[in-house]
């Protein structure tokens, strides 16, 4: 099989996507997302494999800011639209293209790549380590009641479309991305994305409706959402939450307790919050929630020494990490890591190992999510001086969990 790999024209990019949509099962998507994806896609940053005159293979990268422990935004490429036609797999397509991909993207100096997986394993073998998680909640309104801090009840509440209301809910969301590891800095363009409502992805909900809540006519926070009425066989309908975000303890709260009192629901969907989501607090009885975890942001370092040195760490740290990197090997050997809440430092040295792992151990505990201590124990981490793995496994911890709040 002759391939070729190269950047992808504008004039291709209807065809370029018609692949993708065959690698992923052939079901067109609704117009009004594809003509989002078109805008929102960067041609120099578009990869596609041809086999003739047919594409074969497809790959992108955004160009996203990420926060990162100690809240700064750290440039990240966002890998995206991964597809291999199902004609053309097992033939080193999907290799080919990650290969040149990290390359581009080391040459752009961006220290790290995400993406999100629709099957985790495929990613490990390139250096991806599953770094966050969200969790999905089905929350029985009828039984679970609310405790609320002080302040709620003056909150106000203000129902608005959702596209008059873009511009508030943008202010606030900008405003809470700092504050927890993994949230994308939106984009030009991107504040389109949580607004879009397809008919034909509603099934039988309501078209999107959003909330605002307001204490001395200031936005504080939002939620949108939508409702499944209830079916002829059933009493009460379903809130299907799309997001909520909120700047205070007492706005966060009144919005939730908004969203449990809606008439005719019995029931709240929700299906990408936080591990460490504040409503778990508020709740009087969780298991009435029915939780359930799954794995989200995917990352990898491009380059070991600027992303740790990226990032802050919660308590002094100062090891020699011993790093396996068989695809991207300018990142194997030793690295000195010396940091603390300040700032850190990642060089190159000689100096003998404290701790020995592959770049994938090292993804996976970036971002705080994962401690180096549970990777020890799974024996994806060794300790090569006493106390070395504790220390590291304190120091990269961080006090709010990572989460991404939207794909792409």
């Amino acid at each position: 099989m002759t391939t070729e790999l190269r950047v992808l024209r504008p004039a291709e990019w209807d065809q370029w996507y018609g692949s993708l949509e065959l690698a992923f099962g052939g079901m067109p998507e609704p117009a009004e997302e594809l003509a989002l994806w078109r805008e929102l896609t960067l041609f120099d940053r578009w990869l596609g494999t041809w086999d003739g005159d047919e594409v074969v293979g497809t790959t992108g990268a955004f160009d996203f800011r990420i926060a990162v422990p100690g809240g700064a935004l750290v440039p990240a490429a966002g890998v995206t639209m991964v597809g291999v036609r199902p004609t053309h797999r097992r033939r080193g397509v999907l290799r080919s293209m990650m290969r040149r991909q990290l390359d581009d993207v080391r040459a752009w100096g961006e220290p790290l790549a995400v993406l999100t997986a629709s099957e985790p394993d495929i990613y490990g073998r390139f250096g991806y380590g599953p770094a966050t998680h969200q969790v999905r909640a089905h929350i029985d309104t009828d039984r679970v009641r609310l405790s609320m801090p002080d302040g709620a009840d003056g909150v106000r509440l203000r129902l608005s479309k959702p596209e008059e209301a873009r511009d508030a809910c943008e202010a606030v969301y900008a405003r809470r991305v700092t504050a927890r590891p993994a949230m994308l800095e939106r984009r030009p363009g991107w504040e389109a994305l949580p607004l879009l409502d397809a008919p034909s992805r509603r099934g039988d909900a309501s078209p999107l409706q959003c909330v605002l809540a307001e204490v001395d006519g200031r936005t504080v926070g939002y939620a949108r959402y939508s409702v499944r009425p209830r079916p002829d066989d059933a009493p009460y309908g379903t809130v299907l939450l799309r997001d909520v975000e909120a700047l205070t303890p007492a706005a966060y709260a009144a919005l939730w307790r908004f969203l449990f009192d809606l008439d005719l629901t019995n029931e709240i969907v929700a299906r990408n919050r936080p591990s460490d989501d504040p409503l778990w607090q508020l709740v009087d009885d969780v298991r009435r929630c029915r939780l359930a975890s799954e794995d989200s942001l995917h990352l990898r370092l491009v380059e070991v020494g600027a992303a740790l040195a990226a990032r802050t760490y919660q308590a002094p740290v100062d090891v020699v990490f011993e790093v396996e990197d068989a695809f991207c090997p300018w990142n194997a050997g030793r690295w000195r890591l010396t940091g603390d809440t300040k700032g850190a430092s990642c060089e190159r040295t000689e100096d003998a190992a404290d701790l020995a792992l592959s770049v994938r151990e090292l993804g996976s505990a970036y971002l705080g999510g994962v401690s180096l201590i549970s990777l020890a124990g799974a024996g994806r981490v060794r300790e090569l001086r006493e106390g070395a793995l504790h220390e590291a496994s304190v120091a990269f911890g961080n006090p709010v969990a990572p989460w991404l709040p939207h794909g792409f």
